[in-house]
């Protein structure tokens, strides 16, 4: 299999209201922002950015839930936002709240 796994901290910037499928499961959009030091061909570079995010059932409704000013670690996968578009949307699996 090839490999698409994207961890990522960040805040929720927005969300949308949890919403449901047409087969009734929970869905929940969202945006997280992230803010970082990274090093790029060994010289120290500041990156930031914001990512639409989508995450599905139990994940969707427990981020319904959490606060938008907390920091958490984010796991998923990216796929493209729809068949017509090129834009690509970060699908959350897992997500916790960062301590510190």
């Amino acid at each position: 299999m090839n490999r698409n796994t994207v961890m990522l901290d960040g805040t929720l910037v927005t969300r949308e209201a949890l919403r449901h499928t047409p087969a009734g499961m929970p869905a929940l959009s969202f945006r997280i922002g992230h803010a970082s030091g990274q090093v790029e061909a060994g010289l120290p570079r500041n990156v930031a950015l914001e990512i639409d995010g989508v995450a599905l059932g139990e994940v969707a409704e427990k981020l319904s839930r959490v606060p938008l000013d907390g920091q958490y670690s984010f796991e998923g996968f990216l796929a493209l936002r729809s068949r017509q578009s090129r834009v690509p949307v970060l699908h959350v699996n897992r997500f916790e709240l960062n301590k510190g």
